[in-house]
């Protein structure tokens, strides 16, 4: 890549960054309905065309910071440890996330993150918006257990569905703890219980395959 072409890249990042930050401080203070696109872009002082190269739906400006971590189940199972079996791999990941109150495990009292939550999970064209999210990650899972060797390629896909739905309900029993007011330290114990007993549930319905 030339330096010309890194920069450009690099004006790329800061005006999809600027988009997606700007559209959230609109979204968080006004309501998600009561933003338009047009709004954001004249924010930002782009053109809406402009704005729609970045995202292609309203939604996706929202749902730009979960995209940062589009592939991560995938890529927990393609690092994991020799002879680690990747239901085993991807149990631990989420135990540590759960530990790092990372925002995508639902479990983060940071006011900004709540809000965030609270607008996300309340919201239903946000909502449909994330199960395509998502398919994106099940077929990306998929892949990943594919070439780990363990089962057929349905089977695999079967595995990733179930999988990437389970987080994502557990994120979603998370904020609900938050949102009725629990403590942080009391919902992450639940929490931890909560996982382990989604996994155990996983281990048990394909542990021939992913769970030895």
């Amino acid at each position: 890549m030339t330096d010309e072409q890194g920069l450009r890249e690099r004006k790329k990042q800061r005006t999809r960054q600027a988009l997606s930050d700007t559209a959230i401080e609109l979204f968080l203070r006004r309501g998600f309905e009561k933003v338009s696109v047009a709004d954001v872009a004249a924010a930002v002082e782009v053109s809406k065309p402009t704005l729609f190269r970045y995202f292609p739906a309203k939604e996706d400006l929202a749902l730009h910071r979960i995209a940062d971590h589009q592939g991560e189940a995938a890529r927990v199972v393609s690092d994991r440890v020799p002879g680690q079996a990747p239901l085993a791999a991807l149990r631990a990941h989420f135990h540590a996330r759960l530990d790092a109150h990372d925002p995508i495990t639902g479990l983060n009292d940071d006011a900004r993150v709540r809000a965030f939550n609270d607008m996300l999970y309340t919201t239903p064209s946000l909502l449909a918006r994330l199960v395509r999210y998502s398919d994106r990650d099940e077929e990306l899972l998929a892949g990943a257990l594919v070439e780990a060797g363990d089962g057929d390629g349905l089977t695999a896909r079967l595995a990733a569905a179930q999988i990437v739905t389970v987080h994502r309900r557990l994120a979603e029993e998370n904020w609900r703890k938050l949102a009725e007011g629990r403590a942080i330290g009391d919902a992450l114990v639940e929490a931890h219980a909560d996982a382990d007993r989604a996994y155990d549930l996983l281990g048990a319905g394909l542990g021939a395959e992913y769970d030895r």
